[in-house]
């Protein structure tokens, strides 16, 4: 099987072909490119491959840009740390939505899963796609998520449930990531960023940047701000600017306004 690897972050990569090749050592990485232009490229210039591995956040925008500019018609595997784009993800070519780091178990449950859908559409001609995409996108159902409803927070020898309804954001400062409840007060929580979105629910928590996953009730105004970013205020209020980049200011602007 050919595999196309979208993906700008070398240790990323490095782990996605060390867990393909566990899982499966017929398959062949055809190429792996690190951002948004030269992926439209490449797909402009070469037959599409039969599955393509695409992380969201590449090094000069988000890889939905890509198929917005040509036509992609393989089928894709989402990668990414960013759990908030699961929805808009499904609406493309996507099979399936890896979050970081790649675990062998869910990479193989991907990898069957496309195998079942390619052999329930049948094998195309070579100037086709890989599979029927408007039926296999038709068969594709996001499955019941449960997510957390509270936080573990340590406080030297005593322990504090934190309720989510109670949070307004989380942000990360020189390594160590704290918790701010709605009434200002601050702790600190042993778990990265990229962890606790995962744990959130999209609808109501948003990664803005690296530094800040902000919940819709905390944020009272969204203000434009220099070239296409987007600074918001939060009550209470953050350390620091919250900014969310020009990339990202439309999926902010269409999370922020449903």
């Amino acid at each position: 099987m050919k595999v196309l690897i979208i993906e700008d972050e070398a240790p990323a990569f490095r782990r996605l072909q060390k867990v393909l090749a566990e899982v499966d050592d017929s398959i062949e990485i055809v190429e792996v490119i690190d951002s948004v232009e030269d992926s439209i490229k490449w797909f402009r210039n070469h037959q599409a491959p039969e599955l393509v591995f695409m992380d969201i956040q590449l090094s000069d925008g988000i890889s939905f840009e890509i198929f917005e500019q040509t036509p992609v018609t393989s089928p894709v595997i989402f990668t990414t740390a960013f759990d908030e784009y699961m929805l808009r993800a499904f609406k493309v070519n996507s099979i399936d939505y890896l979050l970081k780091p790649i675990k062998r178990e869910d990479l193989e449950l991907s990898l069957a899963k496309y195998r079942q859908l390619r052999e329930a559409f049948g094998s195309q001609e070579e100037t086709k796609p890989a599979v029927d995409l408007a039926a296999l996108l038709k068969t594709i159902r996001l499955d019941d998520r449960k997510y957390k409803t509270r936080f573990l927070i340590k406080q030297g020898d005593k322990f504090l449930s934190l309720d989510v309804d109670d949070i307004a954001h989380f942000y990360t400062r020189h390594g160590v990531v704290h918790v701010v409840n709605l009434a200002g007060h601050t702790h600190l929580i042993d778990q990265t960023l990229d962890e606790i979105s995962q744990q959130l629910d999209p609808e109501k928590f948003y990664r803005a940047n690296r530094q800040f996953i902000v919940c819709i009730h905390s944020i009272e105004m969204a203000h434009r701000y220099h070239k296409g970013k987007i600074l918001l205020q939060l009550k209470p209020a953050a350390s620091e600017e919250v900014i969310v980049s020009a990339e990202r200011a439309s999926d902010f602007k269409d999370w922020f306004g449903e």
